[in-house]
This record gives structure tokens, sequence and C-alpha cells, in this order.
């Protein structure tokens, strides 16, 4: 049994409301079609406007979608773990409209970011357990949710069994951004001490629901290197042995040439630098459990075409298993 599994960071894959709001209903009478209806929010207790520091939060660009489900659709993985995605009802809307419902299978949980990006699942095998670490927190802060966004942990299943196949952990660690006015080196240092404590709350969540022969993947956007020191908890504990399957990846078509080129095929996320050379990292890594490193067949990345990413900043990598 042939399976690809991936994963896709979507960029900002909001949803293109603005708001919510409570319309009152219109007066008996009032409904043909020459009415003319005037909407007005004026009483905040019937309207919330979504914003983000100050700023309207705004619905991906419909070109930049169509840009991300065009990718997906030619890469025609079986399961997809994806980030940034608003909500439920964005992530079944774009499954339907923008990937024409090749995936019949669609999880997201609600977590802890601000901005309101989420991670999910798209699937065309059939979904078991479904559970989210959103609360989870890390000994050393136990007043403080651990994971800015989720650890969230999905079960897939034999289409005509309905046994399971291999349980995937999809990632969204914490980000080098430092806002504006805060010190950038002190902010540096507290985003890579969280994004390690992840990486140890994480390793410690799938020690506790895996065994030694257990068949899981841990994929996602970590935002940071393999070999980074925050990730070293997750990806170089001798008590759990995971193997690199985009080590050697093959890619669907040449980088965009570049001064100086990537070193390796081995990246997804490119950033530049004011004044210094690009600098290629993979940060969308895909890990996978003893039982599963020998029956890996091929692993792929889908290179962009531009220098600032098509529809997204990052490339979407996936593997194959034969199982």
């Amino acid at each position: 049994m042939r399976v690809t599994v991936g994963t896709f960071n979507l960029n900002n894959l909001f949803s293109r409301y603005n708001f919510k709001g409570e319309i009152n209903a219109i007066q008996s009478g009032d409904t043909t079609l020459d009415s003319a209806v005037e909407y007005k929010f004026t009483d905040s207790d019937t309207f919330r406007i979504r914003t983000f520091k100050g700023k309207l939060v705004k619905g991906k660009e419909a070109a930049e979608r169509t840009t991300v489900a065009n990718r997906i659709i030619d890469m025609d993985v079986d399961v997809l773990a994806v980030q940034e995605v608003e909500d439920i009802d964005t992530l079944n809307r774009f499954a339907r409209d923008d990937l024409g419902g090749m995936y019949r299978y669609r999880v997201l949980i609600e977590g802890n970011d601000p901005r309101l990006i989420d991670l999910g699942l798209l699937s065309k095998l059939p979904v078991g357990a479904v559970t989210s670490w959103r609360h989870a927190v890390h000994a050393s802060d136990p007043g403080r949710a651990v994971f800015g966004r989720d650890l969230l942990e999905v079960e897939i299943l034999n289409a005509t069994r309905g046994r399971k196949l291999f349980t995937v952990f999809n990632n969204h660690l914490k980000s080098h951004f430092v806002p504006f006015g805060q010190d950038p080196v002190a902010g540096g240092l507290a985003a890579n001490a969280r994004r390690r404590r992840q990486a140890e709350k994480a390793t410690e969540i799938i020690l506790a629901r895996t065994r030694p022969n257990s068949s899981f993947i841990l994929l996602g956007d970590m935002n940071d290197p393999p070999d980074s020191q925050p990730m070293a908890p997750l990806v170089a504990s001798a008590a759990l042995p995971l193997a690199n399957a985009l080590a050697n990846p093959l890619e669907t078509r040449p980088p965009k040439a570049d001064t100086p080129p990537p070193a390796t095929a081995a990246w997804t996320h490119r950033f530049k630098p004011s004044g210094q050379p690009a600098e290629y990292e993979l940060y969308d890594q895909i890990w996978l459990s003893q039982s599963l490193q020998l029956k890996q067949t091929g692993a792929f990345i889908d290179r962009r075409t531009k220098h600032g990413g098509d529809g997204s900043d990052h490339d979407p990598a996936w593997i194959e298993l034969d199982l």
C-alpha cells in the first residue's frame, strides 16, 4: 500500500470574512427586490471586528489562495498536515472551493495563537482519534500553555480495514519573530528558549502516547533547522529515535537562481536579511518512527518559482511510504 504524507504552511489562510455580526430581522413587507436595506454597525455588542495589534485581519488574497491550492493539487498527497489556518470553516471552504473536494476528511482544533493561526489536517484516508495538546504546560512554567499554537495528534486509518496505519503529530513551533520595539537579542533568546521547551514537551507527550514499535510521523513547521540546539530534545533524543525523512529530497523543479545558491535541496524556507546573503533552512520537517523508517520510498519538495514564495513563504514537502 503506497501512502504519501506531507506538510505545508499555508501562510495566513484566513477567511474572506472580516467580521461576525448580528443583524436584526428585516420587517415583513420590506424584503422585495426593490427594497433598500441599510446595515449599521453602531452597537459593539452585536458585532466583532477581527483585528490583531490594531490591524484588521484580512482574508488571504484569492490569487494567492489559488496558487497554494494548485500546489496542493499537483502534490496530490494522501495526508497533508497544514499550518496557519484560521478555523475549521475556513479549512472546509478551502477544501471544497479551492481543492475541489479532493480531501474528504478535514481536522482543525482551535489553538492558542492570538493571530488565530491554527494547525489542521487534510486526508483522503479515514481519520480516527484526534487529540489537541493546546493546554499542555512545561514543568518550568506550569501556569502557561507551552504551545503557542498546538500539538495536534491525529490517527490515520486504513480505508478498507479501518485499522490504524500510523499517527501524525503536527507541530508549529515558536517563530523567530521579535516585535518591533523589543530588544532583538533578548527577544531572539527568549524565542529560542520557548521553542526548546516546546520540543521538550512534544518529546514527553510522544513518548507517553507511543510504544517503541509504534508507527508515527512527527512533522510540521519547526521554525528551526534539524540540527539546531532548540530542536535537539525532540530529534536527537536517544529515548525517541527518529529519522529525518527529508535528508535527501527530490525537487519538483530547480530553485530560482540566487547568490549564493542553496547548498542543498533540503530546504523549505528562505530568509534574506537586509544587506546579507539569503539563508536557506529546512524549517518544514518530517520525522519517522523506527517502524516506518525502512518503509520510506521517496521524499519530495515542491520548489517555489519566486524567491518570496508561491502563495506561501514555505515550500511544501512530502514523503512516500510503502505500507
